[in-house]
């Protein structure tokens, strides 16, 4: 498929905050998702990730919440997210869902968030804070506090990796009851042998393949199935 992509900026807050957004060039309809960055920013990576998306029939607009820094280290990536104030990053996910929402070409109008890494965690964040999200994906994303587990009322899909040093299985199957106790429709997977950051191609000595299609697969399918 065809898509179209551009640096747009959408408004939030009375402001204005930067995204990169990419649609089917069919000028049809289609649903909407939001794709949110790693830790190091709306790097090159999502930005192939969202037009991925399109390319498979999903309007998707990925915020850029550091407003113009990338970083290339780990060490500057951490400061960038240790920098991040998350209420504000999750009100600019919610007015990118907003956007969408507003889109002539967004059919249905409940809106998919996904995120990786610090990502995944917003992800699942703006879902416990939006009732307009349809579905939220979290690739390694940190899970939610009980409290805030208990304000979700969209389908969430999990995808975790078993060699995570920074959230392992134990933590993730501790969430998977509590999203299980409060009756919230849900799948969790774990990798054999995947680390955390398994689906970015970009860095070789931890991408994992066989993991990485297994866990796109999922997310296209979950997509389809709760906002299509």
């Amino acid at each position: 498929m065809v898509v179209s992509a551009k640096m747009i900026e959408f408004p939030s807050n009375g402001q204005t905050t930067p995204g990169y957004l990419a649609m089917p060039d069919d000028g049809g309809k289609h649903p909407a998702i939001v794709a949110i960055q790693e830790w190091w920013g709306l790097a090159p990576h999502i930005k192939d990730v969202v037009e991925r998306f399109a390319r498979e029939g999903f309007i998707t607009l990925a915020p850029d919440l550091y407003h113009g820094l990338v970083a290339e280290e780990p060490d500057e990536a951490r400061k960038l997210a240790m920098g991040l104030d998350r209420n504000r990053a999750v009100f600019e996910i919610v007015a990118a869902v907003q956007y969408l929402k507003a889109m002539d070409a967004v059919q249905p109008k409940k809106i998919g968030v996904v995120g990786w890494c610090m990502g995944g965690g917003l992800s699942l964040s703006t879902a416990a804070s939006s009732r307009d999200v349809g579905a939220a994906v979290a690739f390694y994303g940190r899970p939610l506090e009980a409290s805030d587990t208990a304000k979700l009322v969209s389908p969430v899909l999990g995808l975790y990796a078993e060699s995570d040093q920074s959230i392992p299985p134990k933590a993730v199957r501790a969430f998977e009851q509590e999203l299980k106790a409060h009756n919230i429709t849900h799948e969790v997977h774990i990798y054999p042998g995947a680390q955390h950051a398994f689906f970015n191609e970009t860095r070789p000595h931890i991408y994992h393949a066989e993991a990485a299609r297994d866990a796109w697969a999922r997310t296209l399918e979950w997509f389809r199935k709760y906002l299509v």
